[in-house]
């Protein structure tokens, strides 16, 4: 799905350039930079894997009277695979920090409101962590601070999260063998239905939607993906959690099989000043599935925290909680 906007770089320290990119609605190109400029910053970070598709309904609702900006991983969309081979999360969350700097010198100077998906929610976490002054309100979807388990002192929950560890590190050397196989089935015409059967995706999953995402996924870089979700299960940010005092808004899918529903109640639980929003009939594909109603509770977000004056004549509702 073709999006009308700009692609700028930042350099990481290893040398890796890192992809952002400015939406620009209606505007004309060489107009668009000093229109957005005054403009309330949105600043979405995706899950792994995920393919800008995946933020068509936000960027649809926000574009034309906010500046829209999302960023690539290393490895991702237009980003370098790493040069250093680096895919821990400590190297995306300084990413982010660059390309947040970077939007903001060509923008009004202001942090932007960051929105985070998935894995972007422990990378956003993590950047609240280390620079709170560039984060002045977030919204978290489908994503939790750590690996599921992760932040409890329960004997099981250790356990668990070493045996993961183990595997993931037991099975990296298989993985030139098992890359050509992820490839083939993503390619194929079982992709979609494969998804359904395993309760990854819901019966108003766009086909076409999956088929986009499936078709970015087989042009990265296996081990650009592996790394990056191997990562994943080390270190945690649920000692952040407590600690955060920005405007935040949570938004679960009651049916997500990869990001588990308690753990993102596990999460609210931990920040009781912040909204809460579950989405019924939505699994991990929730951007997607019901792209509408998380587009139109991210605008209602801002609307109420007078992060944006209400469009005319149309009055966002009042978020629960």
């Amino acid at each position: 799905m073709p999006y009308r906007r700009s692609t700028r770089f930042v350099t990481a320290p290893d040398g890796t350039r890192v992809a952002w990119h400015t939406h620009q609605g209606n505007l004309l190109e060489d107009s668009a930079d000093t229109e957005l400029a005054e403009r309330p910053t949105v600043l979405l970070t995706n899950g792994i894997g995920t393919s800008e598709n995946f933020w068509r309904y936000i960027v649809a609702n926000l574009e034309q009277d906010h500046r829209v900006v999302h960023w690539n991983y290393r490895g991702h969309g237009s980003s370098e695979n790493s040069i250093s081979g680096d895919y821990r999360v400590p190297v995306h969350v300084d990413d982010l920090e660059r390309v947040t700097e970077a939007v903001m010198a060509r923008g009004n100077g202001r942090p932007p409101l960051h929105v985070a998906f998935s894995m972007g929610v422990r990378v956003l976490l993590e950047l609240y962590r280390k620079r709170p002054d560039l984060v002045p309100a977030m919204t978290l979807i489908a994503g939790t601070p750590g690996a599921p388990g992760s932040g409890k002192d329960s004997l099981r929950a250790r356990v668990a999260l070493s045996a993961t560890r183990g595997l993931f590190r037991a099975t990296t050397p298989a993985l030139p063998l098992a890359a050509p196989v992820a490839h083939a089935v993503m390619a194929s015409r079982f992709a979609y239905p494969l998804g359904r059967a395993v309760g990854a995706l819901r019966a108003r999953a766009p086909r076409a939607d999956i088929d986009e995402f499936m078709h970015a996924l087989r042009r990265m870089s296996p081990e650009a993906y592996w790394y990056t979700l191997r990562g994943l299960a080390e270190g945690h940010a649920w000692d952040v959690v407590g600690r955060v005092r920005v405007p935040t808004l949570i938004i679960a899918a009651r049916d997500d099989t990869l990001v588990p529903l308690s753990e993102v109640e596990r999460m609210r639980d931990a920040m009781p000043h912040a909204h809460w929003m579950r989405v019924d009939d939505a699994g991990h594909a929730g951007l997607l599935e019901a792209g509408t109603e998380i587009a139109d509770a991210v605008r209602a977000f801002l609307v109420q925290h007078g992060m944006e004056a209400a469009r005319p004549g149309s009055p966002a509702e009042p978020l629960p909680g």
